[in-house]
């Protein structure tokens, strides 16, 4: 009962386990994977912006795969990135769609202009 209470206000104690995870294996990379993969990690953490835990936990696992099988098949770091690795993360974070912080801004700033426009019209 109390775990159910806990994960109500921090979220899935799962998740928690499961990001952990997909961090150890990201610090687990090889050189210069480890470098990028960490690089991208925080790109996302900025860009991205998912909140929803299910979604951020899969787009994770799919970020170290795809940095493992990199290093496993010694494919050019630039060779997945482009050239273009900005344009790469972006393409990649946009992939999984679930719900980011912006979304709710988003929402109040057409509010706030539909209320705008509503009174104007009185």
């Amino acid at each position: 009962m109390a775990a159910k209470w806990i994960e109500a206000l921090t979220g899935s104690l799962e998740q928690k386990k499961q990001y952990k995870g997909f961090r150890a294996r990201m610090d687990a990379l090889p050189e210069p994977y480890r470098e990028v993969a960490n690089a991208m990690h925080r790109y996302f953490m900025y860009y991205g912006g998912v909140t929803d835990g299910d979604t951020l936990v899969t787009m994770m696992g799919d970020l170290v795969d795809l940095w493992e099988r990199a290093a496993a098949d010694g494919t050019a770091v630039r060779d997945i990135v482009g050239s273009d690795p900005v344009d790469f993360a972006e393409t990649f974070a946009q992939a999984y769609g679930g719900t980011q912080w912006i979304d709710k801004e988003r929402s109040r700033l057409a509010k706030a202009v539909d209320d705008a426009e509503r009174s104007q019209g009185s």
